[in-house]
């Protein structure tokens, strides 16, 4: 009888590099964090009057869900942000990886996006008022919002998991300036 074997979940196993991830944060990149939720937060709560302002004006009252899905997605933006954040300037090269293709920056952008139209003033949104109208903004666009505010945390969250876990499983140990290793010289050519 061969002894069972126990391996994390997938799961449980980008939960716990996300965590790890997170404890090895510097300073400099909690400082980001923070800078680019605050960043987050204006860029959203201000067009759509979560933060009222003389500027903008929303004809519809702002819902009491709308300020938690605006914290959270501010806060999840912001530590998704981040993640791009090198640790240091003697940091370790970036992979090619996140040179060509990053999707979970993709599905961050899309979440963004999300939250401000979950979080908008129906009618006061152009696209939702061009394509439905008025009174369609308000019976079907309205109704809509709640499920693209948690589609928008859902994809935020999960980008940021991706992004944290990467960098915990997906270490490169190329230090700057090193080259790749080459192929030995064949003898005859020494």
């Amino acid at each position: 009888m061969s002894p069972a074997i126990t391996t994390p979940t997938e799961p449980r196993r980008t939960l716990e590099a996300a965590a790890a991830a997170l404890r090895s944060w510097t300073p400099r990149q909690h400082l980001a964090a923070a800078v680019f939720s605050v960043a987050f937060a204006l860029l959203i709560g201000i067009p759509t009057v979560l933060i009222p302002n003389p500027v903008f004006g929303r004809q519809v009252p702002v819902q009491g869900w709308n300020y938690p899905v605006w914290i959270a997605s501010s806060i999840l933006g912001g530590m998704l942000a981040a993640t791009y954040v090198r640790q240091s300037r003697h940091e370790l090269d970036a992979t090619a990886a996140d040179d060509v293709v990053d999707a979970p920056s993709r599905f961050g952008m899309v979440g963004g996006v999300l939250a401000w139209f979950a979080v908008g003033c129906p009618v006061c949104n152009k696209l939702a008022l061009l394509a439905l109208g008025y009174s369609g903004a308000i019976t079907w666009f309205a109704p809509v919002q709640p499920y693209l505010a948690a589609a928008a945390l859902v994809m935020t969250a999960g980008a940021l998991l991706v992004r944290l876990r990467g960098q915990i499983l997906c270490l490169t140990p190329r230090a700057r300036g090193s080259r790749p290793p080459t192929a030995p010289m064949p003898r005859a050519a020494r």
